[in-house]
């Protein structure tokens, strides 16, 4: 059985599921990269998770298992069972979604973790992640889980966020071939019933399971609960699927015994090399130029320009798309940040701050932090003067301000 974590976490929010666990099947943990200690090789997507996940059972000689994960843990076992159904025997989706929030919430909160690093997000993890009830007479498990967030890599947990954000498998869901339990603290806020029942209403062999008393963590706060639902689900997949058992190659030495679970491991492999992406078609760049446009202005502004547009300008917003964005914001030859600095440059030189607000989040989204931002209109001062560097400021000011201040 192959159990994956969530985001901020380590593979220690497992712990009191294994004693149980491990009395019927081998064990394997992982920790997310730049977790728990691991090193910080970010990953740019779920798919890419799952590839290092199945580099690195391939090396033990796992070929099929079953698989348990909480939250972006949920994504990656939800993503192999699309992508390697042939792997995956049985799957457990606990606290998880086909799509996370928005694509806007994840990447403004990597802007806020890029700007004020993570102590936002650990200072905000105990009511994100427990009842209140159970936070208030667990400190030590809250102090715990608050360490955990702040030892993480600031870098890896963005990446995560972007994975996250471009996450979204629910027109896929009904391609999931293998029992699947979805499993949901009855007081989750972050992940919660509703998105649990979206899964179990796509996914064609799936049920649900509610645990009262718990939140988005539920393996930690309902331990014994969490622990009986994986054990009756997991033995009662495994009993319609003979096939289902989990191999070892020859070359690898066997455990003692069944119940010997693995040993975790700091990170999961990275994946082999791919090939190349071939370079899009004209037909094809359009539908790259939304993607990227989406990615790098966000959601709302592109949805917005897209109800205003009518017949008279529809054609113009076409052709900015295909162009602007399938063409030249997709070529290799720069990367994203670099291209913010150009854009942001231009726009003060050419006096149109109409569209600074927009490249000014961008920019951020796109890596730079304030005060490189800061620099790039320090440096439009000196060669497009000081009023249009000064007008610059106020606008970038005032967004700055408004995607990197934390929660309150």
């Amino acid at each position: 059985m192959v159990i994956g974590p969530s985001l901020g976490t380590t593979w220690h929010m497992w712990d009191r599921q294994i004693p149980e666990l491990s009395q019927h099947w081998r064990i394997f943990r992982y920790d997310l990269p730049g977790h728990g200690g691991a090193p910080a090789h970010a990953a740019a997507s779920v798919a890419e998770l799952g590839d290092r996940l199945l580099a690195t059972l391939d090396g033990l000689g796992v070929q099929r298992f079953g698989y348990a994960g909480c939250s972006i843990g949920g994504a990656v076992g939800a993503d192999l069972a699309l992508r390697h159904p042939h792997r995956v025997a049985s799957l457990a989706l606990v606290a998880s979604s086909p799509r996370f929030g928005t694509a806007d919430e994840f990447r403004q909160r990597g802007v806020i973790v890029r700007t004020n690093g993570l102590e936002p997000m650990a200072r905000t993890a105990p009511e994100r992640w427990f009842t209140p009830g159970f936070a208030a007479a667990q400190p030590a498990i809250v102090e715990w889980a608050v360490q955990m967030v702040r030892t993480t890599d600031p870098g890896c947990y963005i990446a995560a966020c972007e994975a996250l954000a471009a996450f979204d498998i629910r027109g896929a869901l009904g391609r999931i071939g293998v029992p699947t339990l979805v499993l949901v603290g009855a007081e989750d806020q972050v992940t919660g019933p509703a998105e649990a029942r979206t899964l179990v209403a796509g996914i064609p062999d799936a049920r649900l399971a509610l645990v009262p008393g718990a939140s988005h963590l539920a393996p930690v706060e309902q331990p014994a609960a969490v622990s009986d639902l994986l054990l009756m689900h997991f033995s009662t997949a495994w009993q319609q699927d003979t096939s289902a058992a989990i191999p070892v190659l020859p070359h690898i030495t066997a455990p003692a015994a069944p119940s010997t679970p693995f040993v975790p491991v700091a990170e999961i492999a990275p994946a082999a090399a791919t090939p190349d992406a071939v370079a899009p078609t004209p037909d094809d760049r359009y539908e790259q130029g939304t993607k990227v446009r989406r990615e790098v202005l966000g959601d709302a502004h592109v949805d917005a320009v897209n109800d205003t547009a009518d017949a008279f300008t529809e054609d113009f917003q076409e052709l900015v798309t295909r162009y602007a964005w399938g063409e030249v914001w997709s070529r290799d030859g720069l990367d994203r940040r670099t291209r913010s600095v150009i854009t942001l440059t231009a726009l003060v030189t050419s006096g149109h701050l109409e569209r600074l607000a927009a490249h000014t989040r961008a920019a951020l989204r796109n890596g730079l932090t304030p005060a490189e931002i800061k620099e790039v209109l320090l440096q439009t001062a000196v060669y497009c003067g000081i009023p249009a560097a000064g007008a610059a400021f106020a606008v970038a000011q005032k967004v700055i301000q408004e995607e990197t201040t934390p929660p309150a």
